[in-house]
């Protein structure tokens, strides 16, 4: 029996697919966070190896509980679920808009780390891993961004829900420090997922911006908490 333990929201697709992967081939019990029961049994006969489903939707609190009640003891959570339903700029972006991507986004991640603290805290060597974006970087919103090509302001509720993201990463560094529990974000890179229309053609494997969320789940104990990292673990400003 495996005996580290790990949970990937948004684990049937994408990202959060090949973070699965990759870290049941590391010898994780990877349970594999999935909206739909049918969509997440494919994904985990794919994985192979210890993934086991785990029905989830990071918007449905009862969804949330039931989850959390399956799992005792978990080593690492890896909140990957995301959504951009809206690409608009902040003027031809409608409030539902910013309330749906924050719904998954935003109170999603916090509704699921609050619900597994007691299992991440029974954990000797605990690590969470928020999946972030490179064009939350306000830094890199007003410089030259090396990941994102510069251009008009897009995709505000989407970046905007990402920086809100940042600054919960940091929060919960801050506050889990003296529990252990390792808390950083990663910017994966523009990626070939179907997150947004044309990303599928133009992004990177999503297998190399997945590897970046391993690296910060095995992270040593001497290791960064309340980071921002680039897929190939070099520091994005925030």
């Amino acid at each position: 029996m495996n005996d580290r333990t790990a949970l990937v929201t948004g684990a049937n697709k994408g990202i959060g697919f090949h973070v699965a992967r990759l870290l049941a081939e590391e010898g994780f019990l990877v349970h594999v966070g999935s909206r739909s029961a049918e969509r997440g049994e494919r994904a985990v006969a794919e994985i192979g190896g210890d993934a086991r489903l785990l029905v989830l939707d990071v918007t449905d609190p009862g969804s949330i509980e039931r989850a959390a009640a399956r799992v005792n003891r978990l080593d690492v959570l890896v909140n990957n679920a995301g959504v951009q339903p809206v690409t608009g700029t902040p003027a031809e972006t409608g409030v539902d808009g910013f309330r749906q991507t924050y719904e998954t986004n935003v109170f999603g991640v916090a509704a699921v780390t609050n619900a597994f603290l007691p299992a991440l805290r029974r954990s000797a060597h605990p690590r969470i891993v928020n999946v972030s974006s490179g064009t939350a970087s306000l830094t890199w919103s007003t410089c030259p961004n090396p990941q994102f090509a510069e251009g008009v302001p897009r995709s505000a509720a989407y970046r905007t829900s990402k920086a809100a993201l940042n600054a919960l990463t940091v929060l919960y560094a801050q506050e889990l420090a003296g529990d252990g529990i390792k808390v950083n974000a990663l910017a994966p890179g523009r990626r070939a997922t179907d997150l947004v229309p044309g990303a599928v053609a133009g992004g990177g494997d999503p297998a190399e911006g997945a590897r970046g969320a391993v690296r910060l789940a095995l992270l040593p104990d001497d290791g960064p908490t309340g980071g921002f990292f680039s897929w190939d673990g070099t520091p994005v400003p925030w």
